[in-house]
Order: structure tokens, then sequence, then C-alpha cells
């Protein structure tokens, strides 16, 4: 993959515990890295969307995170920059939580959020 490397306190980090996840997922399933980006939908405006990252495409950058590569668009990067991502497990349920300073606001339903106006400027 030739995305543009860059720190991890530059735009996108795991945690341990993310990290830890994501690299037995990729083990199991194939891919990179893991692939972050931000799409227009739901109630609030926005939506991450999480998949392996099998290609660079023009323009990406990539943040190596305990050992991990995440792989951000430049368009999603303005919403992400800053953002960590965690992987929880609360009784029976487990997935990924977003720590993303530019959200201003989030859904009732939790599915989507909304950008702070300064982060809308840069998208």
């Amino acid at each position: 993959m030739n995305a543009a490397n860059q720190t991890a306190d530059d735009g996108v980090r795991l945690t341990p515990s993310a990290a830890e996840h994501v690299s037995a997922f990729l083990a199991k399933n194939g891919g990179d890295g893991l692939r972050l980006a931000v799409k227009p939908t739901g109630c609030s405006g926005y939506k991450y969307v999480v998949e392996p990252a099998t290609a660079a495409l023009d323009g990406d950058r990539r943040f190596s995170s305990h050992g991990v590569d995440v792989v951000v668009d430049p368009q999603s990067l303005a919403f992400l920059k800053g953002t960590e991502v965690d992987f929880v497990r609360e009784g029976l349920n487990k997935g990924f939580r977003f720590h993303n300073p530019n959200v201003a606001a989030t859904c009732g339903c939790g599915e989507s959020f909304n950008i702070a106006a300064a982060a809308d400027k840069h998208g």
C-alpha cells in the first residue's frame, strides 16, 4: 500500500483493544489495514464506514497505530482528524466506539452524527 505515511497523532489512532481486534480480523479475512471513512447519511448527517483496506487510492493518508495501518481518504480526514477508535465489549454487545473531537451532535439512535461547523468548512 503506497498511501502517504503519517503518525497517528496527525490524524486517526486506534486504542490497543481496537488494534488487537483489527489485527485478528485482518489475519482471518485479509487486507493491508483498516479503511476508515465518513459518508453522508442518517438523521444527523454522517456515518462512519469501516472496512478492510486492500489498496491505496489517490490521496489516501495512512496512519500507523499499534502496528495496524489506518487508511483515510482526504475528504474523510477533514472530519476524522484527531479521532481515536476503540473496540469495546459491554455485556453481549461489542463494537467500535469513535472518540471524534469534531462531532457536534449525534442522533438519538447513535447511528449518525453532525460535524462541528469548522470541520464542515474544510470538507
